[in-house]
């Protein structure tokens, strides 16, 4: 799953939580914190395994369940004890999000030895041969169906999150203005 559709799937999946959950629309830092979710376990192996080399695989250290799960409970606890625990959910629904959206590709294709990553390193890795870089990745984008899907949800989970409020925008413009200085740092 391309970063977009992470992001898309694990909005959708904390935003009806926070409806169901709590009556209302996710806040912007529980939102920045499913987005963050979403993208941790490819910022943290892709880098590793494709640039440095210290990772086996694209898919290894954070795509694991057992280090998320572990992670997961860390990031509770300081969440927990900051009187945040709504972080903590925002970033385990991202993050398990990440990891089903790999995963649900090659249960559907009965390929489940490609869902192996997720066992890991209690269970072997899928054999991926040659992952190449992120450059390579994108450079190899093809539009089939799955991927023209992918980008049309993307675009309606958008309207969702507009639908929102565009929940964490206004977080992020804050930081971008404090960082190139523009803007009003106290806003």
């Amino acid at each position: 799953m391309w970063p977009w559709g992470h992001l898309a799937f694990g909005y959708v999946l904390y935003s009806v939580l926070v409806r169901v959950r709590w009556g209302r629309a996710p806040d912007g830092s529980a939102a920045l914190g499913v987005a963050f979710g979403t993208q941790f376990p490819d910022l943290v192996d892709k880098p590793l395994a494709w640039s440095l080399h210290v990772l086996p695989s694209g898919r290894s250290l954070a795509h694991s369940l057992l280090i998320a799960t572990c992670l997961i409970a860390l990031v509770g606890l300081y969440c927990r004890r900051r009187g945040r625990p709504e972080l903590a959910v925002a970033f385990g629904v991202g993050y398990l999000s990440h990891l089903v959206g790999d995963a649900i590709g090659p249960f559907l294709a009965g390929e489940y030895a490609y869902a192996f990553f997720l066992a890991w390193p209690l269970a072997p890795l899928p054999p991926y041969g040659d992952e190449g870089g992120v450059l390579s990745h994108f450079a190899s984008i093809e539009f089939t169906p799955f991927f023209l899907v992918q980008v049309g949800v993307s675009l309606s989970i958008l309207g969702l999150w507009v639908f929102d409020g565009a929940p964490g925008l206004a977080r992020v413009r804050s930081l971008t203005g404090r960082l190139t200085g523009r803007g009003d740092p106290d806003r």
